[in-house]
Parts: C-alpha cells; structure tokens; sequence
C-alpha cells in the first residue's frame, strides 16, 4: 500500500500543475498555488477570458439587482424613496455606459436591466405606500383583523 501510494506521489509531483498537492509545507503549498494563479490570470490573460474585469465586473455587480429583487418581498416601508431614485438613475445610467463602450458590455447591460426594473417596482410600491393611500389602508386592515380577532376571543354567553 505504501509502494502505491508513494508511486501515485511520484506521479502527481511530475505534473507542474498539480505538484502543490503533494507539498508538506503549507506556506509553500500557498506560495506555490499562488504564483501559478498569478502566472495564469495575470501574465497569461489571453489564455484566460475570465481574468478580465469586463466579466467580473459585472458579475460583482450583480449583487445590487440581486438585493433589490429580495427586497421586493419586504414591507413597503422600509423603502427608502431617495435611495431607490438614486439606484433608479444610476441603473439607467449605466445601462447605456455598457452599450456606448466598445467592445459592448453586455453583462453590464443586463445587471442593470434587472435593477432598473426592480428599482423601478420599489419606486412604484414606495408611491403607492406612501403617497397613494397604502398607508392608511394597511393601518385600516390592520384593525379590522385586530377587532375580528376581538370577536372570535370573547366569551360567548
């Protein structure tokens, strides 16, 4: 078993790629896996696509849209009126700053489609909370459940 093992080592330290796996000291295992990725990403880019920030960018990007569209599901007064119009212009800002680049940005572009349209749903329902009524009739609902609840608890005779 120890001869298999030791020839499956011997195997994996040839291979440049995956001799880190085999290493015993950790700080060189970091170092070792570090400069290849360096290596990889950085000196090499046009071996990989994914190094650039055209794709990262907008993949990180996507965290905002992501937490706007979560947001929907919550109370429509915890919207905050000035920030969704400020997320709301800055969407619609850089939507057309993905199109005007060269190359085109099309992740960008759809990152913030998906933020202006969920920007623009929690500016509807902020108006309609807070301007058009939704307030008082929540606080209407709210006692209406409150009295009916009354009713149903009150000992009957």
């Amino acid at each position: 078993m120890a001869a298999l093992a030791k020839a499956i080592n011997a195997k994996i330290r040839s291979n440049p790629m995956l001799s880190y796996v085999c290493t015993t000291h950790a700080a060189f295992v970091a170092r070792s896996w570090r400069a290849y990725w360096i290596q990889r990403l950085y000196l090499e880019p046009e071996a990989n696509k994914v190094s650039q920030t055209d794709f990262w960018g907008p993949v990180s990007n996507f965290g905002i849209p992501i937490a706007a569209v979560l947001d929907t599901q919550k109370s429509p007064d915890l919207i905050s009126g000035q920030m969704t119009a400020a997320l709301t212009v800055y969407s619609l800002t850089f939507m057309r700053y993905a199109l005007a680049v060269s190359p085109k940005n099309y992740l960008l572009f759809g990152c913030h489609v998906v933020n202006s349209c969920a920007q623009l749903t929690q500016g509807y329902r902020f108006l309609s909370y807070h301007k058009w009524g939704g307030k008082e009739k929540a606080a209407l609902n709210a006692l209406d459940k409150g009295a009916e609840a009354g009713k149903e608890s009150a000992p009957s005779k």
